[in-house]
């Protein structure tokens, strides 16, 4: 479930997959899907090298290697989406952050999260300025008078979302599970087990949760503007410049990496997607919807988890749908493709287009190891130097986030690493070509 304003209900991810995808195998070598790419040092180039002691990288510095060529890339791409099909469970869906932020994780709340006979919930002191939060069933009815459907701003396969503002508290955003449906209910369940795990500046806050007489309620942080795919397709009007969208991929790279390094225990998303990144009024992306969230195995020797395919169709790894093992490296297949979306501004699986660019990450990739990635760009952005250098770079970093191997993946902390690199020359060539203007 999310937040967001009211659209057709997609068809949710509410059964098994059993048939899996045909074997993926890969030529790839880890030396062409290096994250590291280079530029020229000649006195014309705006852009500096990179290296990896540079100053822009929040992260430690890790060792680079090159680019894969257009000619490697060519021979390879068909390795990457060798077919596309619906599986039973996948689903169809139709102030910019400063310079040098603290990335460390954050502290931990102290307060115990706790139920009183399924009535009442003590939240953590995570909401650090409103101190204590304390709620009932008659509370959460109050703010949202009764569950309205003026309150409504979202809804999903599991259930409602409603707006509320809690009386001496914060306003909030409360998933309703449909009532007495194990399967929905199950969902916010393993979504709240999880959010009570986490905290970061780019996840959705909890806030607690109530069970009472069949009801099963979550509530989080209400971020008001929307989700990510609104903004894309534009719907208040407003078009996300490219540099905002940068940003935007930089958050969610920093979530997704606190997930899956810095968390105390780690979390596999399991479904990023642009309808489950909300943005702030400063355009700040907060990733929700842990529903299908797993808890990544901590075990020596362990590298996945078996499991039944649980996403959304055009973001699923297709290596996870050929095996069933899930590892961290889904959420840097799923990545790969929000970079493609964030590019061209469309969805992930656009059905009404021809065949050839039904796929939205597919068609994409082709285009550009033909040298044509800028034919993809979304028509909203203009076409400039600064443009071209980024549909570029970030196509480089999606190449190798959906490469059909995990293991030739780089991780989500590498991705981030690459996407600050981007931004800070991206920057100094804004600065270059307004000076020549």
């Amino acid at each position: 479930m999310r937040q967001g304003r009211r659209s057709p209900s997609p068809l949710k991810a509410t059964s098994d997959i059993s048939s899996p995808a045909s074997s993926y195998h890969t030529a790839y070598t880890s030396s062409s899907l290096s994250s590291s790419y280079t530029t020229s040092n000649t006195k014309s180039s705006p852009l500096s090298s990179y290296s990896a002691s540079t100053n822009a990288s929040p992260f430690p510095s890790s060792s680079a290697s090159s680019t894969p060529s257009h000619g490697s890339r060519r021979r390879r791409l068909s390795l990457i989406f060798p077919c596309f099909r619906a599986f039973p469970g996948m689903a169809m869906e139709d102030t910019p952050p400063s310079d040098k932020p603290d990335l460390s994780p954050p502290p931990r709340s102290q307060a115990s999260r706790r139920s009183v006979n399924g009535k009442r919930l003590i939240n953590s002191t995570s909401l650090a300025n409103h101190g204590l939060v304390e709620f009932s069933i008659a509370d959460i009815q109050n703010a949202t008078n009764n569950f309205s459907p003026d309150f409504k701003i979202g809804q999903g396969g599991s259930g409602m979302v409603y707006k509320a503002k809690l009386e001496n508290g914060p306003v909030v955003a409360v998933k309703r599970a449909k009532k007495y449906d194990k399967h929905t209910s199950g969902e916010l369940q393993n979504e709240i087990k999880t959010m009570q795990q986490i905290e970061h500046l780019n996840l959705v806050k909890f806030y607690g949760y109530l069970e009472h007489e069949g009801e099963h309620l979550s509530v989080v942080e209400y971020v008001p503007n929307g989700t990510l795919r609104e903004h894309l397709d534009c719907w208040n009007g407003k078009m996300l410049d490219f540099s905002a969208r940068l940003d935007i991929a930089i958050d969610v790279g920093h979530a997704i990496t606190y997930l899956h390094t810095y968390s105390d225990t780690p979390v596999i998303h399991r479904d990023i997607k642009s309808t489950n990144i909300l943005l702030t009024d400063s355009l700040r992306a907060k990733v929700t919807d842990f529903g299908f969230a797993k808890l990544a195995p901590t075990e020596e020797g362990v590298t996945h988890i078996s499991t039944q395919v649980r996403g959304t169709a055009g973001y699923l790894d297709p290596e996870y749908l050929g095996t069933f093992q899930l590892t961290e490296k889904s959420d840097v297949y799923s990545f790969g493709v929000l970079l493609v979306e964030l590019v061209t501004g469309r969805r992930a699986v656009e059905i009404t287009r021809d065949r050839a660019e039904r796929v939205t990450a597919k068609w994409a990739m082709e285009k550009f190891i033909k040298g044509q990635a800028l034919e993809t760009l979304d028509p909203n952005i203009p076409e400039n130097q600064a443009s071209r250098f980024l549909v570029l770079k970030i196509y480089e970093l999606a190449l190798q986030c959906l490469a059909p191997s995990r293991r030739n993946r780089p991780s989500m902390k590498k991705c981030t690493e690459v996407l600050w690199r981007i931004r800070k020359d991206y920057t100094q060539l804004l600065r270059v070509c307004s000076t020549e203007v």
